[in-house]
């Protein structure tokens, strides 16, 4: 299995459920997007990491921060490893002063909050963005900055099956530029049914 560097793309609330978010990772070397929904708590851990923003008291991903580098232990990278019914897990590389190395299982959304406190990649292997990745394809994203307003979704058509394959890639595009990343999710699954 190959893995595939990530780094994160957007975090954005999601629409369909009041208390989550998506953290939205991209390809580092290609077109893809990974959206992964997280918890209202993680998606604080994480926009606090990357925002730089230095709390009164350490928050939970912080101390463990604290406490690995307190027992001389680095966070090499974080690899989100496999998808089981729509839930992604992963784990965490970490190495010991020593030349130890540990591999530590993790949720996905405690892991990105760790990778960000440290610095390290993130990584995907190569199956996960093949099956819940959102492929941009470059060609469209081009002719998409050139025609500026995008044409919106026609009325009364509740199923993506409905769609040609070029309308479906359309709308996608529009759902990523948007931050609809529950739509593009819902698109994504769509074409996978269909490359099937």
């Amino acid at each position: 299995m190959r893995k595939i560097e990530l780094s994160i793309a957007a975090l954005a609330t999601n629409e369909s459920q009041s208390n989550n978010f998506v953290v939205i990772l991209k390809e580092e070397e290609g077109n893809r997007r990974l959206p992964v929904v997280i918890g209202g708590f993680e998606a604080q851990a994480i926009a606090i990491a990357i925002e730089k923003i230095q709390p009164n008291r350490p928050l939970t991903h912080d101390l463990f921060r604290n406490v690995l580098l307190q027992l001389q232990v680095s966070l090499k990278e974080v690899v989100i490893s496999d998808l089981k019914n729509g839930v992604f897990y992963a784990e965490l590389l970490c190495v010991k002063d020593d030349g130890t190395t540990l591999t530590i299982d993790s949720r996905t959304s405690d892991a990105i909050a760790l990778a960000v406190r440290f610095s390290c990649p993130i990584f995907a292997y190569d199956f996960i963005l093949e099956d819940a990745g959102i492929s941009l394809e470059e060609e469209e994203q081009e002719k998409e900055k050139g025609q500026g307003e995008e044409e919106k979704e026609a009325p009364g058509k509740k199923k993506w099956g409905s769609y040609p394959l070029e309308k479906l890639n359309e709308i996608l595009e529009e759902a990523l530029d948007n931050e609809d990343y529950e739509k593009a999710a819902q698109i994504r699954d769509e074409l996978n049914k269909r490359n099937q």
